[in-house]
């Protein structure tokens, strides 16, 4: 995964380091404070070693903005380049500046080391904390009861089924409700995927009322003692004004714990758009991007996670049922970076 970002960050990053390190130039104050050798003293002597310390390793340097000007530019076009959205760009390079300029670096400290710490810093701050749901259900009342949401083909019925799978390694019990009574072929679809899974399925005839069906989920989950509802519903394009309002009916019946956005990685920007909008019109508690395996430049998982300030909660990476992990921002982050941090 974030294949290209990464190796573009590698290169902005050995940019930075030259940058702070063939520029940067000792306070006057440190150069006036710093001893003369006195020229008596023998090598051997162990205050030549002190001082020599004090005027070379231990002085400090100061990274000034004109050090990193050129080098944040470069990095803003390789986030740019790799589908992170403009705002959650200009706030990476904003966290970078804050980390770098002003701050005090001694001559025997690494250079990538320092650029690395505030690249770090930067993008944990844009991805957040991510989102424990194992943790979630173990603290909650239950059953919890989840709503998936997105647009059409995004992989969210199966994505369904993935989390399904996942839970039950968990030790959670999980029903699901075919909510999709809209797509032809929906409903036969989650089904098998539930009998593969032996989770436990309730489902309407096709183009019944998804509240009715969701409704009847969520009383079985309660009757049976179920730790968990996963409630998948249609596909729907956020610029259709009435499909997100029986949405919107959908969540006044169930009245979920948590709602969940699912979007492809891959989408880029374009998902970044959707996720914004979903967030504005329905509320998203937490995300899921498929495809993270397929996507190349990583942007979409930065940019949605600052965009709508809502935690990632898995990644999709393949079509088996194993094929999701949970959101990690410090794994994201080490891999992006190249496990240097």
């Amino acid at each position: 995964m974030f294949g290209g970002l990464k190796e573009r960050l590698r290169a902005a990053r050995e940019r930075l380091g030259t940058s702070i390190g063939e520029t940067v130039k000792p306070t006057a104050a440190l150069e006036a404070a710093a001893p003369e050798i006195p020229a008596a003293v023998t090598p051997a002597s162990p205050s030549l070693v002190d001082k020599v310390k004090l005027l070379i390793i231990d002085r400090e340097l100061v990274v000034s903005d004109k050090d990193v000007s050129d080098a944040l530019s470069v990095l803003e076009m390789t986030l740019l380049e790799s589908d992170v959205a403009l705002p959650t760009s200009d706030a990476i390079i904003a966290h970078v500046r804050t980390s770098l300029v002003g701050k005090h670096r001694k001559i025997g400290e690494s250079v990538d080391a320092l650029v690395v710490r505030a690249l770090k810093n930067a993008l944990l701050a844009v991805l957040g904390t991510g989102f424990d749901l194992t943790e979630y259900i173990k603290t909650h009342e239950h059953p919890v009861k989840i709503l998936f949401t997105g647009v059409n083909g995004t992989g969210k019925t199966t994505t369904v089924a993935k989390v399904g799978s996942y839970l039950k390694k968990q030790g959670f019990s999980v029903v699901i409700g075919a909510g999709d009574t809209f797509r032809a072929g929906a409903i036969e679809q989650i089904d098998v995927h539930a009998q593969r899974l032996g989770i436990k399925i309730i489902q309407h005839q096709a183009g019944a009322d998804p509240s009715a069906v969701l409704f009847d989920t969520v009383q079985y989950a309660i009757s049976h003692k179920i730790d968990v509802v996963l409630a998948d519903t249609a596909g729907r394009f956020h610029t259709k004004a009435n499909l997100m309002s029986q949405l919107g009916k959908i969540k006044r019946v169930m009245n979920p714990d948590l709602v969940v956005y699912v979007d492809e990685a891959v989408a880029g920007n374009d998902a970044v758009v959707r996720a914004a909008e979903f967030e504005r019109t329905i509320g998203a508690d937490a995300v899921v991007l498929t495809k993270a395996d397929m996507d190349s430049r990583g942007g979409a998982a930065i940019s949605i996670a600052h965009t709508i300030k809502k935690p990632l909660m898995f990644l999709g990476t393949g079509q088996s049922y194993d094929d999701i992990i949970p959101f990690s921002p410090q794994q994201v982050v080490e891999e992006l970076l190249g496990g240097d941090t």
